[in-house]
């Protein structure tokens, strides 16, 4: 296959039943989501703690007297900096403990490795997901099965690579620093002594350039050639060996990609709308390079096909499958008002969990949504608001596939925050006025996103159990996707009133 038969391929494959293979990638990004459960249930235990050994009251006591006003670090650095160890670090004083950083520091590693394990597994998903498309097979039930068939393997790669990475990092940095010295001991001149560390930089660099380049499509060899993880390394030798050309399309294409999508999003974040780079990177370009190397090495092995051509046009298949979403999104809230009445009863709980956990600071921290609204620029709010907004709500969806609890515990953290902000807010008659217009829009859409993620997480519970089929949780996949493509349209319409008529038509009023 020619190079430019595999970029067509990759175009098909995309726009052929996209539902049939981004749920994956959702997934992907929905991880954080799942692994913080052990995240809050540290601070959890911690906040407990705190406060039933009087160590939360000390500190809002130590608070409240503190001298709240430092000098300007600009005009004064040192008084700035003795009053923060005079008055500010004395604060938190009562806060660490042995106990506290034992709890937090588990809590972490839990999180580390939770995040792990299930990298590796949706990364075999996604993969599998892939290779099935190419082969005109179901994408989202191949890659449920890929899963759990190559998450091992995955892990292993995983752990591999970074081993040899710490391991290069150390050895390289041990000899130029030695080669350094040597050299400064010789010569007597300091500036000799960078010529070995220069060669060491060179040297590290090409070494994480050929260790990546080798490792980037040993996952691809997992799953088409279905092997282990040295098995793997080296059918990659070998498929470099012998397609060197279609290789080196690939370590370029994405290397351009990294490079490119990271001056975007530096860019764009200075004008506030980073985030639409990180969407567009999780639903087009992470696909696009996933199927794209499956297709120059399974078209090496023999395994894929090039998709047949669409006829529909782009511009029909939008069109369409915003319908198709609507569609999706009415059904779904209209056979699933329990889960909904639970979400929503979720949010309150953790909305007045946050009112009394904010309500000892009453008057000594103040938030203003006033002074959140200061440099408001409506386009750039509204892009950043719908793609932040659309990107918590699939995530929320798809973290629920764990038993439902990611979910739940997204919609009752974000009632913690929210109820904290209200209680801590200036002009509580201004913010919710501000809220009101898009909040009628946006607050049930996320309401809706934590009830497809307990849906989901019903359906995953079943299907573990053997009482629904691989088959029918790939179904409710890709239904969810279509049923968040539906939400888009809410958030969208709700970003829109946020960054252009919230935060103005009440100022007329007040």
């Amino acid at each position: 296959m020619r190079l430019s038969e595999s970029v067509v391929s990759v175009v098909r494959t995309l726009r052929r039943r996209p539902a049939d293979l981004l749920p994956f990638y959702v997934l992907g990004a929905a991880i954080p989501t799942i692994t913080r459960i052990g995240t809050f249930l540290g601070l959890a235990i911690v906040y407990v703690y705190l406060e039933t050994s009087g160590r939360l009251e000390a500190f809002r006591n130590e608070y409240a007297t503190m001298d709240q006003s430092p000098p300007n670090p600009e005009a004064d650095p040192e008084g700035f900096v003795d009053w923060m160890s005079t008055e500010l670090v004395p604060v938190f004083d009562p806060l660490v403990t042995q106990e506290v950083t034992g709890v937090l520091a588990i809590a972490v590693l839990v999180t580390a490795l939770a995040s792990l394990v299930c990298y590796a597994g949706v990364a075999a998903g996604q993969l599998a997901a892939c290779h099935a498309r190419l082969r005109g097979k179901r994408g989202l039930r191949t890659g449920i099965a890929g899963v759990r068939r190559h998450w091992r393997s995955f892990l292993g790669l995983f752990l591999l690579e970074l081993a040899l990475w710490i391991g290069a990092t150390v050895a390289i940095w041990f000899v130029t620093t030695t080669a350094s010295s040597v050299v400064v001991g010789a010569t007597g001149e300091p500036a000799a002594g960078l010529l070995p560390v220069l060669g060491g930089i060179l040297l590290w660099v090409a070494t994480v350039v050929v260790v990546r380049a080798l490792f980037a499509f040993a996952p691809v060899a997992v799953v088409v050639d279905d092997v282990g993880v040295f098995e793997s390394l080296s059918r990659t030798v070998g498929f470099v060996r012998s397609q060197p050309v279609e290789a080196v399309f690939y370590y370029v294409l994405a290397f351009l990609t990294f490079v490119s999508s990271t001056a975007f999003v530096s860019i764009l974040s200075v004008v506030g709308v980073g985030s639409v780079v990180s969407l567009i990177g999780l639903l087009v370009l992470y696909p696009a390079l996933d199927i794209l190397k499956t297709v120059l090495y399974g078209d090496y092995r023999g395994t894929v096909t090039q998709p047949p051509a669409l006829e529909q046009s782009l511009r029909g298949q939008f069109a369409g499958g915003l319908r198709r979403g609507w569609d999706e999104l009415r059904a779904f809230v209209r056979e699933t008002p329990a889960l909904h009445a639970g979400v929503v009863a979720t949010a309150l709980v953790g909305f007045g969990m946050g009112w009394a956990m904010a309500t000892p600071f009453d008057g000594i921290v103040e938030t203003s949504i006033a002074g959140r609204l200061d440099g408001h620029v409506p386009h750039t709010a509204a892009a950043e608001f719908f793609t932040n907004n659309w990107t918590v709500a699939l995530t929320t969806a798809y973290a629920g596939v764990v038993l439902a609890i990611p979910a739940l515990v997204s919609i009752w953290f974000n009632g913690i925050v929210f109820g904290i902000y209200t209680r801590l807010e200036a002009d509580p008659t201004e913010l919710l006025a501000f809220v009101v217009p898009h909040g009628i829009l946006e607050i049930p859409a996320i309401f809706v996103a934590g009830a497809l993620g307990v849906h989901l997480g019903l359906v995953g519970w079943r299907t573990v159990r053997g009482r629904l089929s691989r088959a029918t949780l790939a179904d409710e996949l890709e239904r969810a996707f279509w049923v968040l493509v539906g939400l888009g349209v809410i958030l969208l319409l709700a970003a829109i009133i946020e960054g252009f008529v919230s935060p103005y038509y009440y100022r007329l009023i007040f």
